[in-house]
């Protein structure tokens, strides 16, 4: 996980908070965070990235809609992301 970029994680974080997700539904959810529009050309080739990288399973709907699920591997990351981050930020404080 250490070497994804930022946004990366961020479609992570969406695809593992979602029930296999459509490629709109997630540039909806980032586009909410961001407060910004996010181009198909900068969302499709980081969601590729993440499935080339084994963290994402990239499956087909119909011929036009992919959905995303996050894999055994990718869990595993976010875990050890989380442990890691609660080691230097206490939000119960």
């Amino acid at each position: 996980m250490y070497d994804l970029t930022g946004f990366q994680r961020d479609l992570l974080y969406v695809i593992s908070g979602s029930d296999d997700p459509h490629g709109l539904a997630i540039k909806e959810e980032l586009e909410d965070y961001y407060e910004k529009e996010i181009h198909h050309g900068r969302l499709y080739p980081n969601l590729d990235t993440l499935v080339e990288k084994g963290l994402v399973e990239k499956g087909q709907r119909d011929r036009r809609t992919n959905f995303y699920t996050v894999t055994r591997r990718g869990r595993r990351e976010l875990q050890a992301r989380r442990e890691w981050e609660g080691q230097y930020v206490d939000i119960e404080a």
